[in-house]
């Protein structure tokens, strides 16, 4: 992307802005641009509609889907011109336009939703097409091969109109989260061992000390448990997230596997099926599954 271009973006996100679809620009790579230096490692608090509600009232695109706005003041302001600069795409928050996009990046997941999912307006991308649907719900990814999810609290990239008339999202879409999106009625429980503690001597690469740790598993996991009548297994997702996140320049190894014992036993607590929970709390700290979980 030239120069030349990057303005062209720009009035694309405005026109967007201006029929209520809140935009974002992307750098290289299909990536949000970074947090500035008040909002690196969440020092900021976090936006008050994320995961973690906090305070940030940041004038810069930070936080990624978060910064995503209709406001035409910011996104000409001062603060967003670097970004807008260096842009190379635009993109579009579909929960906060009431849309939710399946992301279907292969031709076999095309082929696929064809056959199994109702008509609607349809965007080409580079590897397979976006399938946009009237309504919003949580976003999830990798819900089955090269299929992800993205509505709430997620950003899809703005590839043009698409061709069909957009329909309502479907129950199809939804069941495709159902065993995630909903915590069962209680059953017979199954008992099993609690989880070992976290211990900062088989966590010997960690940077933090075992009290900022504790403090914090013991805060995500009253999150999850708080859960009880939907949404225990998107909640440990999110603070799997947010546990990595917080580990991420730790030189190794910091024991995250333990940690994701606790939160999978936690949404197993308030009746999600572990294979559910394992699945959600392996892809939020980005480790190798090693439950039945997919």
């Amino acid at each position: 992307m030239t120069p030349a271009h990057r303005p062209a973006l720009l009035r694309v996100a405005l026109r967007l802005a201006a029929a209520g679809v809140p935009v974002l620009p992307l750098r290289a790579g299909k990536l949000p641009f970074g947090n500035c230096p008040d909002c690196a490692k969440s020092a900021c608090g976090d936006r008050p509609h994320m995961l973690r509600a906090g305070p940030c009232t940041c004038p810069a695109p930070c936080h990624a889907w978060a910064a995503a706005t209709t406001d035409h003041t910011v996104l000409t302001s001062t603060a967003w011109v670097p970004a807008w600069r260096e842009a190379a795409a635009v993109a579009y928050h579909p929960g906060g336009a009431g849309v939710t996009v399946v992301d279907l990046d292969d031709a076999a997941a095309v082929a696929w939703a064809r056959t199994a999912l109702p008509a609607t307006r349809t965007v080409a991308t580079t590897r397979g097409e976006h399938w946009i649907y009237r309504g919003a719900m949580t976003s999830h990814n990798r819900v089955r091969p090269d299929v992800d999810i993205k509505s709430a609290m997620s950003y899809a990239r703005w590839l043009g109109t698409g061709t069909g008339t957009m329909t309502a999202l479907p129950a199809a879409v939804r069941a495709l989260v159902e065993g995630e999106e909903t915590t069962p009625a209680r059953a017979r429980v199954v008992s099993s061992p609690p989880p070992a503690d976290w211990n900062p001597r088989v966590a010997t690469g960690c940077r933090h000390t075992e009290r900022y740790v504790r403090t914090g598993l013991e805060r995500g996991l009253a999150m999850v448990r708080a859960r009880k009548e939907s949404g225990a297994s998107s909640r440990a997702f999110g603070v799997a997230q947010f546990i990595a996140r917080q580990h991420t320049h730790c030189p190794g190894p910091c024991d995250l596997e333990t940690l994701a014992d606790h939160l999978v036993a936690a949404a197993v607590s308030v009746g999600v099926p572990e294979p559910y929970a394992a699945r959600a709390v392996t892809r939020g700290l980005g480790l190798t599954p090693t439950r039945e979980a997919v």
